[in-house]
């Protein structure tokens, strides 16, 4: 098992670094690790403000970028807009529970934030990463499933749960797919993932009349749950450590919930190679976005 900590991380100078939903929880301690050991980090961010004031508590080269991943339009105005190259891509930023709610585009707004605008922000920055992408999944992915006939909730009754669940599957089966077309196009990036376990951060949305449900989940929650710092290690070991492409880490202890990170293990369905293509395939369509990379085929002679 790993005893990786923060003393671990290798010296970042001269690199660049993006995070997603770097103003809180896991992402605020990722990218003041990385800016730390010397990363150039861009806060990638929905809330400016918000993201001025987490930099503030970051030493060394931390700028603040606003990127909406519940509007496509952000995305990509983000990646316009963002100059240079990029070493590490931190597909960090997510939501989950709350009621019912559509992003910009109109997709269910988990899904849509925590898979589609990852999915259409790594197509974007491809073309200018030259080392890594990690993409935060959960432990929920284990509970979720892929039902394609309604990945937007339009015809099933919503359950919040359900929908977290099925958009962390969608991470984990992104980050595989991924890797494989790297892989396909000679590529020397590599796509990892990783999970924080449970961890006490932001991400649970407090509901305006909380149900007596949601307070003891959050309850229970709270009695296991690691600290933001020990949450963000898997990410951190996977954005930085020595690692095969496709490599998945989380919390070695307690089934997973906390513990130094190490690599982990993840359900049959999220190891379904033709889910994960049909996944690329339906997520190119709803996003407008493509694999930049794919060699192009040579006409026989």
């Amino acid at each position: 098992m790993s005893r990786f900590s923060l003393a671990d991380l290798p010296d970042l100078t001269g690199r660049t670094a993006v995070v997603t939903g770097a103003n809180s929880g896991i992402g605020l301690v990722t990218a003041r690790a990385l800016a730390e050991r010397g990363a150039r980090v861009v806060l990638a961010v929905r809330d400016p403000e918000k993201g001025e004031a987490a930099a503030a508590t970051m030493t060394g080269p931390v700028q603040v970028r606003t990127l909406d991943l519940a509007d496509l339009s952000s995305v990509r105005a983000f990646a316009r807009g963002l100059p240079g190259q990029v070493d590490l891509l931190v597909n960090n930023a997510g939501l989950s529970l709350g009621p019912l709610s559509r992003t910009a585009d109109g997709f269910e707004l988990q899904f849509g934030t925590n898979h589609l605008g990852h999915f259409a922000l790594t197509n974007l920055l491809l073309p200018r990463i030259r080392g890594r992408v990690v993409t935060v999944a959960s432990l929920g992915h284990r509970l979720g499933s892929l039902d394609f006939t309604d990945l937007q909730w339009q015809r099933r009754p919503y359950r919040p749960n359900a929908a977290y669940a099925q958009s962390k599957l969608a991470n984990l089966l992104f980050a595989a797919e991924l890797q494989r077309r790297l892989t396909r196009a000679g590529s020397r990036v590599i796509s990892t993932a990783a999970h924080p376990g449970i961890s006490s951060t932001s991400l649970m949305r407090a509901e305006e009349k909380p149900s007596l449900g949601f307070r003891v989940e959050k309850f229970l929650v709270g009695l296991v749950a690691q600290s933001a710092e020990g949450g963000a290690l898997p990410t951190l070991y996977a954005a930085t450590a020595d690692l095969p492409g496709d490599s998945y880490a989380g919390p070695g202890r307690l089934w997973g919930v906390r513990g130094a990170p190490t690599l982990v293990g993840r359900s049959d369905r999220a190891r379904d190679g033709s889910a994960a293509r049909r996944l690329w395939e339906v997520s190119e369509d709803l996003t407008g976005t493509r694999f930049p990379l794919d060699t192009p085929v040579t006409p026989a002679s």
